[in-house]
């Protein structure tokens, strides 16, 4: 898994900031577009990510610091998005706008690329998806803000094989002992316990901002 953090609230120097998230997974995935188009365009640029290789955009959910910067769509070449079949209509009119775009309405856990899944749709009053990529190591779970509670977003990739790693926002998540046993915890945007998980867990914990790149 490769990873490059292309939006968040903190940046690494000569990289923008920005309330919001977006990480680019495996060269090819767009998960998230932030909160507007200028800053992700800006960060993407400072990587040298070729939007060609870009061919599928995730959202994790329909609000705005995550989707933003959809207008990113218009600049990319043949892509599949996939997004909640629970999100707007509006929205979805507005992806479909794109003639460059064939949209794909998750609601289940499914494969959405070589070794790369999605939780489906979880949550109740707020509804998300979730990345899962797999590897030899074990599963590493991407989240837009972990709205349905990251322990259960935990426990649905835990089907998968065994939990190595999370990375992305963690919202009000406090069951903090839950992330004991992972290799790599990369707190991002909204978590609201970034300092006291670096502090817990120094040797498997990393500071999230743009610019930042994980592997696992």
């Amino acid at each position: 898994m490769r990873l490059k953090i292309l939006y968040d609230n903190d940046a690494k120097e000569g990289f923008r900031r920005g309330w919001g998230f977006s990480c680019l997974v495996n060269e090819k995935i767009l998960f998230d577009t932030g909160a507007d188009l200028n800053t992700l365009l800006f960060n993407i640029r400072k990587f040298n990510v070729d939007l060609n290789d870009i061919t599928k955009v995730v959202f994790s959910h329909e609000h705005r610091d995550h989707v933003g910067g959809f207008e990113i769509l218009g600049m990319l070449g043949k892509v599949s998005v996939y997004l909640l079949k629970s999100f707007s209509r509006g929205f979805k009119r507005r992806i479909l706008s794109f003639p460059n775009v064939e949209l794909r309405e998750i609601s289940k856990m499914g494969e959405i690329d070589d070794e790369v899944f999605t939780t489906g749709e979880l949550g109740f009053f707020i509804k998300e998806q979730s990345l899962i990529v797999r590897t030899e190591r074990g599963v590493t779970v991407i989240t837009g803000c972990s709205h349905p509670g990251l322990e259960n977003i935990l426990k649905v990739a835990s089907r998968l094989g065994e939990i190595y790693g999370v990375v992305g926002g963690f919202h009000g998540f406090r069951k903090l002992e839950k992330l004991r046993n992972l290799k790599l915890i990369v707190p991002c945007h909204c978590t609201m316990q970034k300092r006291r998980i670096l502090m817990l867990y120094p040797e498997s914990a990393m500071k999230c901002s743009c610019g930042c790149e994980f592997s696992g």
